[in-house]
């Protein structure tokens, strides 16, 4: 997969790539994430990205042309699935959306700042609108980086155990089980018995009964009830 991150603070997304399973990823040819800086496309002397809002009004846009022209230089790199932006008032992110993402080969993510960008752009280049949730945060690359990490761990041969991320938070619409490990027994708290029968079906059924409970308490909105 390949994806491209449009920025205006490109330094920002240089540690969230080069460590753990994002590296693993990219390493194994398995993700490839180019971050690009918008203001290597801006027209202006200064190498200005923004300015003031028609109107008037606290706060600047982010203008028409720069970001016009940075992804119309990529598309003659390659064609794209989606030009995703990330913003507060897009589709809140799920996993549903991140197991969709990762089926795709190639995307941009655009990250956005200030009051956000020129409405035209929206309309013109961006097929998907995605937030982390509701709040603002300063720009988008935190989000980006966020969504290409939930991305990039679904891609075949980046986690270790190709089963793992099936039993995830979220896969059918349930938060995850506890897990434990060694040691058995810690400050008085000893590992579910079930769990150390060796008997697949009773720690399978477990799990799913434990996965069930917990999202009835934390998030029964999962499973269609009333908070």
């Amino acid at each position: 997969m390949h994806i491209d991150i449009i920025s205006v603070v490109p330094d920002l997304l240089v540690s969230p790539f080069s460590h753990s399973m994002m590296k693993r990823a990219k390493d194994r040819g398995l993700l490839n994430v180019n971050v690009v800086n918008m203001r290597d496309f801006s027209t202006q002397k200064q190498k200005q990205v923004d300015d003031y809002q028609y109107g008037g009004g606290a706060g600047i846009v982010m203008m028409c042309e720069p970001i016009a022209n940075c992804i119309e230089h990529l598309k003659k790199e390659r064609t794209y699935d989606d030009i995703i932006y990330m913003t507060p008032d897009g589709e809140r992110l799920n996993q549903k959306t991140m197991n969709s993402l990762s089926l795709k080969k190639n995307l941009i993510i655009l990250c956005g700042h200030y009051k956000g960008i020129d409405e035209r752009i929206r309309e013109l280049y961006i097929t998907k609108e995605i937030s982390i949730g509701d709040y603002v945060l300063s720009g988008g690359e935190l989000a980006a980086a966020v969504l290409v990490d939930g991305i990039g761990r679904l891609l075949p041969g980046v986690l270790n155990d190709e089963t793992s991320a099936l039993f995830d938070s979220f896969q059918d619409n349930l938060l995850s089980h506890p897990v434990y490990t060694r040691p058995e027994v810690f400050m008085g708290l000893k590992v579910p018995d079930v769990l150390l029968s060796g008997h697949e079906k009773n720690v399978r059924d477990w799990r799913h009964e434990k996965a069930v409970e917990r999202t009835k308490a934390r998030r029964p909105d999962l499973l269609g009830e009333e908070e």
